[in-house]
């Protein structure tokens, strides 16, 4: 019979206890949501933390950078307002420096009204017997009065003394200057004349050694010419003998066949010392060219006979095509057939498994006892 008193192993029920403690302890951690750290990626928290300061670290010298390229920017926008302002100021003093050198009140076009010093400036009321300005309604002048006889009187005689002591001078130096002119005429007609002389002179020598150098160089070249005619006339008197000599003992009118053989081969000839070919070469050449004809006509006839053939098996091959064409569509019409009965078989049998399921295995509802058996265990 079998011993269902054993003792019970203490280490093993420790063992099992000491399991159902950590399980408990692990429930109590697990479900509860403000200990709960299960999931969590401490490393990744970390570098998260790390990441942002280091992006707080480059935002912040992102901003001391910004703030002292700002405050660069403010300082040149003051040294530029400084310089602007210097600069109207400077524009201001040339302006007023202008102003008070040249545009002084007195060049004014109205300073006249507003001069201080007008009535001092202003002229008397007459101030000769010809004044425009004394009409009659004034009582300013009266006729018969001369106020200035005296004065004009000697203002003419001085003029006068003037003008005919001007006139007396401008005469004289007419004189002088015509003399002056008149002798530098002369003197420049003479050198111009002395000039003329020894150029038609200088010409004329010019004209003389250049009418004996062509002299000279036409004499030279006559003789050179006569030369060159006489040895050519020789030269070619030379050449005909010698032309005359190679056609009479040449191989061209002796008809030597020999000089016609080419040196790049026997089968090649020089065609401008080529007398023609020999009988029997006309003869080889008719045997050659019957040849050719005969083989022309068989490699013709060989020609329509294999095109015969292959028309021949073309129409074999069409014929084998439409066949198989018409066994292919008559299978795939059965082959469509039965795929259709085998359809409507499956439609059937989905159709009543859909209803077995439905009126079968699908007729228990969702109850508490269902959920009750989540969140029991820690595994």
């Amino acid at each position: 019979m079998y011993k269902l008193d054993l003792p019970v192993d203490l280490k093993q029920a420790a063992a099992i206890e000491r399991r159902r403690n950590m399980e408990k302890q692990r429930q109590s951690r697990i479900f509860n949501a403000k200990e709960r750290i299960i999931g969590v990626d401490v490393q990744a928290l970390d570098q998260q933390v790390k990441d942002r300061q280091v992006r707080e670290e480059t935002e912040d010298a992102r901003a001391e950078a910004f703030a002292a390229d700002a405050v660069r920017n403010d300082k040149v926008v003051v040294l530029m307002e400084q310089r602007q302002e210097q600069d109207i100021r400077n524009l201001n003093k040339a302006v007023n420096d202008f102003r008070k050198n040249f545009q002084v009140p007195e060049t004014r076009r109205e300073f006249d009204l507003n001069d201080p010093d007008a009535l001092k400036k202003d002229k008397p009321a007459r101030l000769t017997d010809d004044d425009p300005r004394c009409g009659i309604s004034g009582l300013q002048k009266l006729d018969g009065e001369d106020l200035n006889s005296k004065a004009r009187t000697k203002y003419q005689q001085e003029q006068m003394r003037e003008w005919t002591k001007s006139q007396i001078n401008e005469r004289n130096a007419a004189d002088m200057n015509q003399k002056h002119a008149d002798l530098l005429y002369e003197m420049k007609a003479r050198e111009l004349d002395q000039r003329a002389c020894e150029l038609a002179a200088a010409e004329e020598e010019c004209r003389r050694q250049i009418n004996m150098a062509t002299k000279n160089f036409n004499l030279a070249q006559q003789r050179e010419k006569d030369e060159q005619e006489a040895m050519k006339r020789q030269q070619q008197q030379d050449d005909n003998y010698t032309e005359l000599s190679n056609h009479i003992y040449g191989d061209m009118l002796t008809e030597n066949p020999a000089v016609a053989q080419s040196a790049f081969g026997a089968h090649r000839v020089i065609t401008d010392r080529w007398k023609g070919m020999s009988p029997e070469q006309l003869a080889d050449i008719r045997n050659r060219q019957e040849q050719q004809r005969q083989e022309k006509e068989r490699l013709e006839m060989e020609e329509r006979l294999r095109n015969e053939e292959w028309d021949k098996q073309r129409v074999d091959a069409d014929r084998a095509a439409v066949i198989l064409e018409r066994r292919e569509e008559r299978l795939k019409k059965e082959l469509e057939r039965k795929q259709a009965h085998e359809n409507l078989r499956l439609g059937a049998e989905q159709k009543a498994q859909r209803e077995f399921l439905d009126r079968e295995v699908y007729r228990n509802n969702i109850t508490a006892d269902f959920f009750s058996q989540f969140n029991t265990s820690s595994r």
